[in-house]
């Protein structure tokens, strides 16, 4: 009985203790933030500092802001709002910029609470967290497919990270640090408000997202979710507010989307967007940007249509005959955003896909090489320098083809191989992957 109340008792003690602000404030730590900052880089806040100039204004200000800290009376500025569209296009992300000094800050509490905190989540949350990501829960949500689980019960978060409720998570806070200077800067935080058109409106609720404490917040507000979740045996991956439940049946999944609703509702004081939540088939819904393949079993990784429009919109944007932009720039702006996508959307297991899309690519680059060439006499002369015959030369640039018809013929087709791509540094979707 005794041994028992111990082990109550040191369960229920705060993770971190009185001193966790000295922690913070500790040289080694600070210098560790200061390089994730300036590597991060990012826009100017409110005060318009750039982050270049965030170590002169450290050493003319740390030992005022560090006492500041010490005492728990540091107040920060309060966030730039800024709107970028979201990948569907249709309506905008509202981020919240914090100045460079603010962003400091937060990165020395998160790169001493984070260690710790993380330990303490779930084994299926996988957003914002050290060595998981986006394709961590992609396979964990394809290991339930295999098992049988074949419905999904898709949950969307309206506004996530605008509708945080500051007490609930205050109180989660309270639990784990006893440090009350910490409590009190976050709150600082919390509440520094929002600058938009030079006018500064109070935070009441939400998280903005653009500072380095915004991810770990949101992970400890949606930890109650994945506790519950856990507690109930339900197969689940989470990234971020982006969270799938995985059952056996449709049926099974209506009852799960209504109970869980009913428990963000309440418990967590947040909201489930019901046009966008749904039980479905897994490849009926995308997530992460990737879905699932029909039919027989295993289902196979594939990458969402959505995802796959806005990719073709972008080779569109940077591939348009009608600019005027140099091809080798504009090969070398491709390749980059090829780059990139590929690193992340190569882990479907859809080659036919990559392949297709390379050889799209392709046919739009050779369009914009025949748009430039112009007239006759020009594409005829471009054609015979790469060694197509003259009578298929005359033939395929007398042709009344559109570009990208005839970028499709033999002439074009001989005169810009696929070698030629690879010779110039086209990056190539399909190249292998290894998560």
């Amino acid at each position: 009985m005794a041994q028992s109340l111990v082990a109550r008792q040191k369960s229920q003690s705060p993770m971190f203790g009185q001193q966790l602000m000295e922690e913070v404030c500790e040289r080694s730590n600070l210098q560790l933030a200061l390089k994730r900052v300036r590597q991060n880089a990012g826009s100017p806040g409110v005060d318009g500092m750039r982050v270049d100039d965030l170590g002169q204004y450290l050493k003319e200000n740390w030992p005022a802001i560090k006492q500041q800290l010490l005492e728990g009376s540091y107040q920060p500025r309060a966030v730039r709002r800024v709107r970028i569209p979201k990948p569907t296009g249709k309506d905008k992300r509202e981020l919240g910029i914090p100045c460079v000094a603010d962003r400091f800050i937060q990165q020395a509490m998160l790169q001493v609470l984070q260690h710790k905190w993380d330990k303490r989540f779930s084994d299926y949350s996988y957003g914002f967290r050290p060595a998981r990501r986006a394709h961590h829960a992609v396979a964990q949500a394809q290991s339930y497919l295999k098992q049988g689980h074949e419905w999904v019960v898709d949950i969307d978060l309206e506004k996530f990270f605008d509708r945080v409720n500051h007490d609930r998570l205050m109180s989660a806070l309270a639990k784990e640090i006893a440090d009350k200077r910490v409590l009190k800067v976050m709150r600082a935080f919390l509440n520094a408000g929002v600058m938009e058109n030079g006018v500064v409106s109070v935070s009441e609720q939400g998280v903005p997202q653009g500072g380095p404490l915004s991810p770990l917040l949101s992970n400890i507000v949606l930890d109650e979710l994945d506790k519950e979740l856990e507690a109930r045996g339900h197969k689940f991956a989470r990234y971020a507010d982006d969270c799938n439940i995985y059952v056996r049946s449709e049926r099974a999944g209506q009852r799960v989307i209504k109970s869980v609703s009913d428990f963000i509702a309440r418990r967590l004081k947040l909201k489930v967007n019901d046009t966008k939540s749904a039980v479905a088939r897994p490849h009926d819904r995308k997530f992460l940007g990737f879905s699932f393949t029909a039919g027989k079993l295993p289902r196979r990784r594939k990458i969402a249509r959505q995802s796959l429009e806005r990719f073709k919109n972008r080779v569109r944007q940077i591939t348009n005959r009608n600019h005027s932009k140099s091809f080798e720039k504009r090969v070398a702006k491709l390749s980059t955003y090829l780059s990139g996508w590929s690193g992340y959307f190569g882990y479907c297991e859809t080659p036919k896909v990559l392949r297709d899309l390379d050889s799209w690519i392709r046919r739009r680059l050779r369009s914009v090489l025949w748009k430039q060439w112009k007239v006759y006499r020009r594409r005829r002369a471009e054609l015979i320098k790469r060694r197509v015959r003259q009578d298929l030369a005359h033939t395929t640039a007398w042709s009344s083809k559109g570009p990208w018809n005839v970028c499709h013929t033999p002439g074009v087709r001989l005169a810009l191989p696929n070698s030629f791509f690879d010779s110039i540094g086209l990056t190539k979707l399909e190249r292998g992957y290894n998560i």
